[in-house]
């Protein structure tokens, strides 16, 4: 079944595929530390400024960038409605209070929105004049001595009065002697996003930790074999996180700690340019892993019953992941049998469905994953 989300504020409704992983989303991040911010009023002109020139940056939390970005990973798919575009604009000649937004400060002074980005994105094509490259700006939607301006058109008093309207900022403020765990900027983004539709852990993550790494997760992400046991790519990115999943364990599984998604914050910061990791022996491993369940396996290899289920998808991966590391299956058809086997097995079947996150359960799926496909012929 697929469920629609309410639509709310800068955050459109829209379809999510099933997907089990209650233990990743909901689970609450320990020991979070305090951060410093401060707030500001910037005018409208000055915003857009900003925006044009990167000084503020609009993350992407989407599988690629919009094709006129400049800026690889750092755009994301527009989604307000044109009468959502038009009404936002009318609210600031008329002078009506709108939400401030949210920014966090990076090392190099850039901001990141943290919420707030279709507001940014309607001023800066406004300004520009341009919905998209063929199609003008023109407020619609609006009451009549507004409609069919654009900003060339505006009256000069209106464009002054456009230019100098203040919106306030909230900025998380870096210091580099007392600078905010990526943790708690990261539980910024969550908590800021509770209506409407929430930005899954994926998302923010490609947001906060650019960089090499997750260029290389969307380059695992294109590979047919995989393409053929996920199925078509996911709007929220939770394909990608399953193959973060697969990186993780296979190379920092000793160090696991829950919850989940701080060990895969952390790992993706640390490895964020791929420091420490062998792409090249990576890429072989999960390339073969993919080969092997496609053709063993299909679409049941990630699935324990009709859903997602990532905890399955951990040990099923992880366990033929091992496997071809040491040898080839002669016979994937045999992978059938073995997946079965571990669904009948309780104590297996108890470590993908409740608390999958904690550690206990975590080492049990992935060594009677590996343990499984040990004897595959």
């Amino acid at each position: 079944m697929r469920r629609m989300t309410e639509q709310s504020g800068d955050r459109p409704g829209f379809e999510e595929e099933e997907y089990d992983d209650a233990d990743n989303t909901e689970v609450a991040i320990p020991n979070l530390e305090p951060v410093s911010y401060f707030g500001t009023d910037f005018d409208v002109h000055g915003l857009v400024r900003r925006l044009n020139t990167q000084d503020i940056i609009v993350p992407n939390f989407d599988p690629s960038p919009e094709s006129e970005s400049e800026v690889s990973g750092f755009q994301r798919k527009f989604v307000w409605k044109k009468t959502q575009m038009d009404k936002f604009i009318e609210s600031l000649l008329l002078g009506f209070p709108v939400p401030g937004i949210f920014l966090v400060q990076q090392e190099n002074k850039q901001l990141l929105v943290l919420d707030g980005q279709q507001r940014l994105r309607t001023l800066q094509r406004f300004y520009t004049g341009k919905i998209d490259p063929k199609t003008d700006f023109k407020l619609d939607n609006v009451a009549r001595k507004f409609r069919d301006l654009t900003y060339e058109s505006l009256p000069a008093d209106l464009r002054r009065s456009l230019d100098n309207t203040f919106i306030h900022a909230t900025i998380v403020k870096h210091a580099p002697e007392a600078s905010p765990s990526s943790e708690s900027v990261y539980s910024i983004f969550e908590r800021l996003n509770t209506g409407g539709t929430n930005l899954y852990p994926q998302e923010i993550r490609v947001a906060l930790y650019h960089g090499e790494l997750v260029e290389f997760l969307k380059e695992l992400n294109s590979y047919p074999a995989w393409r053929d046991i996920y199925g078509p790519p996911s709007e929220r990115l939770k394909d990608q996180e399953i193959i973060l999943r697969f990186l993780a364990f296979w190379e920092n599984e000793q160090n696991y700690k829950r919850p989940l998604k701080v060990f895969l914050n952390e790992f993706l910061d640390v490895h964020r340019n791929m420091e420490g990791l062998n792409s090249g022996k990576l890429r072989r491993v999960f390339h073969a892993t993919c080969e092997v369940a496609s053709a063993g396996l299909g679409r049941q290899a990630l699935r324990a019953d009709a859903q997602i289920n990532a905890a399955f998808a951990d040990a099923i991966l992880a366990g033929i992941a091992k496997r071809v590391e040491g040898s080839e299956i002669t016979d994937p058809g045999a992978l059938k049998q073995i997946r079965q086997a571990l669904l009948e097995d309780p104590e297996f079947r108890s470590s993908i469905t409740r608390a999958t996150a904690d550690e206990e359960r975590v080492t049990r799926r992935l060594e009677k994953g590996r343990l499984a496909f040990r004897a595959a012929k």
